[in-house]
């Protein structure tokens, strides 16, 4: 049982299965299954490519390559803060890999991971689409451009004193 009382894996669980049942007999069902089922539970981890894949007759591999593939899916679950930074050509050029490393060890996670307090998520992306920024990361919505190391923990402080 969740906070709020209800059994919320069983309410996520449900709604699972209704998409699944949607969808079940119609031709490239898989792509749009995966993006309602992320709806409902913020991330696919394998338990649920699982379930998909049974009920949708497809092979895991195929679900998980697909998942693996395009980046809006998600092995992992995904914090209040999303963090991406930019390893593009422009932003790699210019240090970006110093920059990621700097986040890793202010936020004390890998690239792909959530804290444990759900309150940020680490990625990296291919462009952001503002290289004369170079190098460039976003969190959330918010773009930070021109930073060197020295930048990072004052721009992640911010976020870590946002109280939601």
């Amino acid at each position: 049982m969740g906070n709020c009382g209800c059994t919320c894996s069983d309410t996520k669980e449900k709604k699972l299965q209704e998409i699944i049942e949607k969808y079940k007999d119609l031709e490239g069902a898989l792509i749009p299954v995966l993006h309602e089922v992320q709806d409902v539970y913020g991330y696919l981890p394998l338990s649920v490519q699982t379930k998909i894949a049974n009920g949708l007759n497809v092979p895991l591999a195929e679900v998980y390559g697909v998942v693996t593939f395009y980046t809006q899916f998600s092995l992992y679950p995904k914090g209040a803060y999303k963090v991406q930074v930019c390893l593009g050509t422009a932003c790699y050029v210019k240090g970006a890999g110093a920059i990621l490393e700097e986040i890793e060890k202010e936020l004390g996670i890998d690239v792909g991971k959530c804290s444990e307090d759900g309150k940020f998520s680490l990625d990296a992306c291919r462009c952001i689409g503002a290289c004369g920024l170079a190098p460039v990361i976003m969190i959330n919505e918010d773009v930070y451009g021109r930073l060197v190391p020295s930048d990072i923990k004052g721009i992640i402080q911010k976020y870590k004193e946002k109280v939601d």
